[in-house]
């Protein structure tokens, strides 16, 4: 939450994305966003895509298949990955689990309203 110093994962709302994917936009200013990404099921977590911002990921739980430039990877807990502005990326939840992102700036389309 926005310019708040401590956030309670159990106090911020759960979105649902699609069938696979839900986020918990934990907290954020202007130039930096922490985002929870709970993969509940096998599949692809959304459409391969590109977005300006910065984005370092910690994969928390589960095994999740990665591609970033055209690179592919298998990920577990403890592994993480950075994609860099512009860079066309994608992932697909092999075993359900989270991964934690960080983005640089702070991704308004995640905010409602």
């Amino acid at each position: 939450m926005k310019g708040d110093v401590f956030v309670f994962a159990d106090q911020v709302p759960l979105e649902v994305v699609d069938a696979v994917v839900s986020r918990q936009v934990l907290t954020f200013n202007d130039e930096i966003m922490l985002v929870r990404v709970i993969a509940r099921a096998p599949g692809p977590m959304g459409a391969p895509h590109s977005h300006p911002h910065v984005q370092i990921t910690s994969v928390e739980s589960g095994v999740f298949e990665l591609t970033i430039g055209g690179r592919t990877e298998r990920l577990k807990a403890g592994d993480s990955f950075y994609v860099p502005s512009g860079v066309h990326h994608g992932a697909v939840c092999l075993e359900p689990g989270v991964l934690v992102d960080v983005f640089t700036p702070m991704r308004a389309d995640f905010m409602k309203g």
